[in-house]
């Protein structure tokens, strides 16, 4: 720019135009725009970037860096934690390609008949998932989600603390922190840690009555945790924090729900999950899909950060239409004046999160939560009969599982390196984040892996404890 050239992808940084565009808001540089930031705050060198590329440059230095990459195509993943390898049918890729999406504009009526339909179906079929009536359009990830269900739970208690499980995602947990604000910040949200009991890797229940005040707004907890097991108190969970007044936020793994208890049955009063297992791929850096669901009530539905989808009869008999409720409530509504924000908007996944649960049905879901719960115990059955090699938490687990290798005396990222040389991704480590579980990984298997899958990593992880 400073040649006075435009940028080879930026239409609108020719030099004409920039100036037009300077002149219609009255000001001379780019530079005063900035003003408002601190200078201290601001870079005071040029930026030292490498020589412009051209696009057929660009293309192979993309095409070169990007093929250092080692993918779940080319090796036989068990690797979760998070953002997990499920099968995504054909038809969610193939709808959510079609133009009727892609050139869908925001606030255009014209073209939003056919999204509006779409997302209220995300938002009907994963109710019916959850047993659930309110359940707002996707916001980034899991973690944002807690976040601002969280956020509710502040605002409709009156209280500032939140109670959360440590059997939880580090990255998720962070999520979570920042949310609640720092310290110093007026909406500032305590977090109290409540332990898991170190035999079952479940909530620890006399701490979490000892951590329990009148300032708690909520309790936090996941089914499956972030270790994979299933939550066996989550009706007394609820009923010890309801007992002084805090709201019931349980996180889980959407695909579950063909097997487990929807957590509205054992009292959860908000349900925040992610939806990247149901026809999402896998993808690194890009959102992945949180959802915030809840009773049909006024206390919750005014205090929701998301958009709405509302279903209505017209004029016309056997006609409805759609569009959005309540959003002048939504960051889109109230600007600088929201409570919260929902950041970037990942509304394209819930097109294919549509598609997917409309091919799956009830009884795909029950299918396929069976599939997994029986090749996932079936996997650590095997690893658990390697010597020095033990399932921490053997019993009442979904999809993950944690794997101990104290006793082969090899710590996991050396155990990883040498499982990556034989083609596989092994799991997790679990070394820094959860020091109290020693040298364990966090092992993933899905309806994707078939039984030989399982044997070879069994095999393979033989190979890799060898001194």
């Amino acid at each position: 720019m400073n040649n006075g050239t435009a940028h080879p992808y930026m239409a609108n940084s020719v030099p004409a135009i920039k100036r037009e565009m300077l002149d219609a808001i009255g000001v001379e540089t780019i530079e005063e725009l900035f003003e408002q930031i601190p200078r201290e705050h601001r870079l005071q060198r040029p930026i030292d970037l490498p020589p412009a590329l051209t696009e057929s440059e660009l293309r192979r230095h993309m095409v070169t860096t990007l093929a250092r990459n080692r993918t779940a195509e080319q090796n036989l993943n068990f690797l979760g934690a998070g953002c997990w390898q499920h099968h995504v049918p054909a038809a969610c890729d193939e709808v959510v390609r079609r133009n009727e999406w892609l050139t869908s504009v925001f606030g255009e009526p014209s073209s939003d008949h056919g999204r509006n339909q779409a997302w209220f179906e995300f938002c009907s079929q994963l109710g019916e998932l959850l047993d659930m009536d309110l359940v707002g359009l996707p916001v980034r990830s899991w973690g944002v989600a807690a976040g601002h269900a969280i956020r509710m739970a502040s605002r409709i208690t009156s209280r500032n603390e939140v109670v959360v499980v440590r059997a939880i995602d580090p990255e998720r947990l962070a999520v979570i922190q920042s949310l609640c604000e720092p310290v110093d910040m007026a909406s500032h949200i305590a977090i109290r840690m409540v332990d898991y009991d170190p035999a079952t890797g479940l909530m620890d229940l006399d701490h979490l009555r000892a951590t329990l005040t009148s300032k708690t707004a909520a309790v936090y907890f996941e089914t499956p945790s972030y270790f994979g097991v299933i939550e066996q108190h989550g009706a007394q969970i609820a009923e010890l924090a309801h007992a002084v007044g805090a709201e019931v936020i349980v996180g889980v793994d959407a695909i579950s729900l063909g097997v487990l208890s929807a957590p509205v049955h054992y009292g959860a009063d908000i349900v925040v999950g992610t939806t990247q297992p149901l026809g999402v791929h896998m993808n690194g850096g890009g959102g992945a899909a949180g959802f915030i669901a809840s009773r049909d009530e006024e206390r919750y539905a005014h205090q929701y950060p998301t958009l709405f989808i509302s279903i209505s009869e017209t004029t016309k008999e056997g006609e409805y239409g759609f569009g959005l409720s309540l959003f002048e409530q939504s960051s889109y509504g109230l600007r600088d004046k929201g409570n919260d924000w929902t950041g970037h908007s990942v509304y394209m996944w819930a097109i294919a999160n549509s598609v997917y649960m409309a091919m799956m049905g009830p009884q795909g879901f029950e299918e396929v939560g069976e599939l997994i719960l029986q090749r996932a115990h079936h996997a650590a059955r095997l690893l658990g009969r390697i010597p020095g090699v033990r399932v921490v938490f053997p019993e009442g687990f979904f999809k993950e599982f944690v794997v101990n290798f104290d006793g082969t005396g090899v710590p996991v990222a050396q155990i990883n390196k040498r499982l990556l040389a034989l083609g596989i991704f092994g799991g997790k480590d679990l070394s820094r984040d959860f020091p109290a579980l020693g040298a364990s990984a966090l092992y993933c298997v899905t309806e994707i892996h078939t039984l030989a899958d399982i044997e070879r990593l069994a095999n393979a992880i033989q190979k890799a404890i060898q001194p």
